[in-house]
């Protein structure tokens, strides 16, 4: 009796593939950390990456900012604000490097699909949102060391910063980025037997969202239906809620709206991506 008792109560051992794994958002956490660990490593080996990404938004920096100054002549100030061009421009190719970054992350899904790799870490006891996650997380982290370097390098041209704003801004671009990195794995996914579509895909999408956030040009200056498409634009409404959170304005209504693009973003984001991950191995 003493030993069927004791053979009763003993647990049961965890089924295959669930030990150690954690519920909630403490298990997410973790594991998110630690796709995010996985994902920075190759990084850690080749920060040369990191220098060479730093070229086009200089180039666009010492080219295109004293063009648009220079093109817009004494209204500059009452088209891009008080703070000048650098104000306006700098939060916005901060946001042109985020969108490029995430974007283009499910070409290296692509690549473990080939590799098996992807296959090994649906095997995993990690979750699959920490998946989709963790690897957009991974564009962020040389997005701060970069916009680091960008506002280092453009303050002594007249650029003010306001690091409360400059963080907020950063978190801001990061849901945003963690929205748009999922559905780039999502796509990676639907594609992976035609692997040359993502690119396709990827460019004919990422130039007219840009283009329509006035990123690069004030949208005030274009056409009444260029107007009305960039207000269903959530790049748009993130652009704008950067701008003012790099002058320091918390409190805009911009920044609000930008709020609201980044969250929706990150949650249809994640709800298409975690459905492609789910169907990606069969």
């Amino acid at each position: 009796m003493t030993t069927i008792g004791a053979t009763a109560s003993a647990p049961h051992p965890a089924p295959a593939g669930t030990h150690g794994r954690r519920s909630g958002p403490l298990g997410l956490l973790r594991d998110t950390g630690i796709v995010l660990a996985r994902e920075l490593r190759p990084l850690r080996h080749d920060p040369f990456s990191v220098v060479f990404g730093m070229v086009q938004p200089l180039v666009f920096l010492g080219l295109f900012g004293p063009l648009l100054a220079g093109s817009l002549g004494g209204q500059a100030g009452s088209t891009l604000g008080p703070g000048g061009v650098w104000q306006w421009f700098v939060p916005a190719i901060l946001v042109m490097i985020a969108l490029f970054g995430t974007s283009t992350t499910g070409s290296n899904l692509l690549f473990e699909f080939q590799s098996g790799a992807h296959e090994r870490m649906l095997v995993t006891p990690l979750s699959r949102p920490s998946l989709l996650v963790g690897r957009a997380l991974k564009e962020m982290v040389p997005l701060a060391g970069q916009a680091a370097i960008i506002v280092a390098v453009m303050i002594p041209f007249g650029f003010r910063l306001y690091p409360v704003g400059a963080l907020v801004g950063l978190a801001l671009l990061a849901v945003f980025g963690v929205g748009l990195g999922a559905l780039s794995y999502a796509l990676a996914i639907a594609v992976r037997r035609q692997d040359w579509m993502f690119w396709a895909v990827q460019q004919t999408l990422i130039f007219p969202l840009m283009l329509l956030s006035g990123i690069l040009l004030p949208l005030e200056t274009g056409p009444g239906w260029m107007r009305a498409a960039a207000q269903v634009n959530p790049l748009a409404h993130l652009v704008e809620a950067e701008r003012a959170l790099f002058a320091g304005d918390l409190g805009a209504g911009a920044v609000l709206w930008g709020w609201v693009a980044a969250l929706v973003t990150a949650a249809v984001g994640l709800a298409v991506g975690v459905r492609a991950m789910a169907r990606s191995a069969d």
